[in-house]
Order: C-alpha cells, then sequence, then structure tokens
C-alpha cells in the first residue's frame, strides 16, 4: 500500500469539500415511521434493535465488498441527487467512490465526476476543480466538519453509515423483500447519533459526536435490508441540519447500496507529493 503520508490542508479544504454540497444547496434555492415506534422481533426470532446495532460488526467480518451511494437533497420543492459507484475495505476503513454530480445549476449539461478516497480521519478528492489541478488531490481533516462527513462529501461513508446503526432506538421488523435479486429483511426504526457515537469505533467516535450536535437533530430515521447473513444490504438514512442561508433545515436522504462481497478494495491513498497545498479557489 502507498505511503500514507497526510498533509492537513486547513480551513482551505474544508471549504472546497462543503462546496461539493454547498453549490448544490445554492443551485436548489438556498438549501431550506416515529420515534415510538414498537419494536417487535424479527423474521428469524430476534430482537430488532440489537440486530441492528450489530450490523456494522457483520460488515467488517464480509471484509470488503462494491458500494453504490446516492445522496438526496429537497427544498423548496426542487430535489437533486449526488451519485458515488466503487469499493470498500471495511476492515481497513478504506474507500474509493467515483462521484457524478448534479447537473450545474446555471443550465451546462456537463456533470462533473469527483474520484473520492475514505480513509479514517480523512476525504481526498481528485478533479475537485476550484483551481486545483486535475493531477492533484485534496485532503479534508473530517474531524473539522460539523456533519461528521455524513454528508458533507456528497457520500455517505459506507461504514459510517453502518456505525449509525449503533444508536439504533427503536426499531420494527417490516417483513422479506427483495434487494438486487437477493432476499433481505426489512427493518425501520430511529437511531440516534450521540448513542451511536458512543459505541461506533475508534475512527468514526469523533465524526459521530460531531454529526449529533452538528446536525439539526441527533435523531435519524432509517430503513436497513439486511441479507440472510445479517449483512446490509441497502441503508437509507434521512438526515436534517440547519440552513446557514435561509431559515429552516435542509431534508437529505442518503442510501448506500452494497454487494459483491469480498471484492477486491485495494484502495491506496496519495502521497504526501500528490496533495495539492495551494490555495483553493471559490466557485
Amino acid at each position: 500500500m502507498a505511503e500514507r503520508q497526510e498533509r492537513r490542508s486547513g480551513g482551505a479544504g474544508a471549504a472546497v469539500v462543503a462546496g461539493v454540497v454547498a453549490s448544490v444547496c445554492l443551485g436548489v434555492g438556498g438549501c431550506t415511521g416515529s420515534s415510538g415506534a414498537a419494536v417487535g422481533e424479527d423474521g428469524r426470532g430476534g430482537d430488532p434493535v440489537e440486530t441492528l446495532r450489530r450490523a456494522a460488526d457483520t460488515l467488517v467480518d464480509a471484509g470488503s465488498s462494491k458500494a453504490r451511494t446516492s445522496m438526496e437533497m429537497a427544498t423548496g420543492g426542487t430535489r437533486v441527487t449526488i451519485r458515488g459507484e466503487g469499493v470498500y475495505d471495511f476492515g481497513e476503513r478504506l474507500g474509493r467512490l467515483k462521484v457524478l454530480l448534479p447537473q450545474d445549476p446555471a443550465g451546462s449539461s456537463e456533470r462533473r465526476s469527483i474520484t473520492e478516497l475514505l480513509a479514517p480521519g480523512a476525504l481526498f478528492m481528485k478533479n475537485r476543480g476550484a483551481g486545483v489541478p486535475a493531477d492533484k488531490w485534496v485532503r479534508v481533516d473530517t474531524a473539522t466538519l460539523s456533519d461528521g462527513n455524513l454528508v458533507t462529501g456528497g457520500v455517505t461513508d459506507p461504514f459510517a453509515a453502518a456505525e449509525v446503526l449503533r444508536g439504533t432506538r427503536t426499531a420494527t421488523y417490516v417483513g422479506k423483500t427483495e434487494v438486487a435479486g437477493s432476499e433481505v429483511r426489512h427493518y425501520r426504526g430511529i437511531a440516534d447519533l450521540g448513542a451511536a457515537a458512543r459505541g461506533a469505533s475508534v475512527e468514526n467516535k469523533g465524526p459521530l459526536a460531531a454529526a449529533a450536535k452538528g446536525f439539526a437533530t441527533a435523531e435519524v430515521p432509517f430503513d436497513v435490508y439486511l441479507d440472510d447473513e445479517g449483512r446490509i444490504r441497502k441503508v437509507r438514512h434521512r438526515f436534517s441540519f440547519a440552513n446557514g442561508q435561509q431559515k429552516g433545515t435542509v431534508a437529505v436522504a442518503s442510501t448506500t447500496l452494497l454487494y459483491d462481497f469480498g471484492a477486491p478494495a485495494d484502495v491506496r491513498l496519495p502521497e504526501a507529493r500528490d496533495i495539492y497545498a495551494g490555495k483553493i479557489a471559490e466557485e
């Protein structure tokens, strides 16, 4: 694996990654179950709450998988979607995704793609624009992000998405269905980000704690689909964060689809010389 030297890009880096979502929010007008759900028995006779709290551990046992992601933001009657696709290593907490941004609000037909590398404590982006050379990476310290990088990068880290479920407060077993041709068990519930942070791995304790404070509410409604081995095949979270430009909150639905478990996930982080250290232009 390539040398994992990481150079902090400070506030400039945080500002440019925020642009992935913030620019979309501007383009849609500035970005503007219940918690009392009963706990029932799932299709295999277990407690849904305990089953979901263990789901992240099951992914670590699975090793790796391919992943597809989507992040939908809705405000003022307008909806935009950011999509991603790639691989993730749950043991190493490393992922590589190609992220496709939505059409430019000005009407340009071009949809820029960004390569993102997900790592403990860091997010790397290539082809970000904003004056960064095409062959250079931008590094962002995710500890500086108030949402714990659950939203800012336009992608929710697949393992962080699973660890949100460690904070499951209430859950119900909905029934059996299919996801991508595989039979799965569907659960619906609400997780608490503060509780998730306390039960998370060392790598995600800080980010999830930041999200618990940074979002409009620490409660996260979700739908999740597990296969017969207890692995997450699909999880959809609904986040809500305060709108910094207008009154109200921004509704974000983040969906992660996992498949082809055991697929090779050789994720190599950039060497220091490949990380951009210059000034980030405002877009």
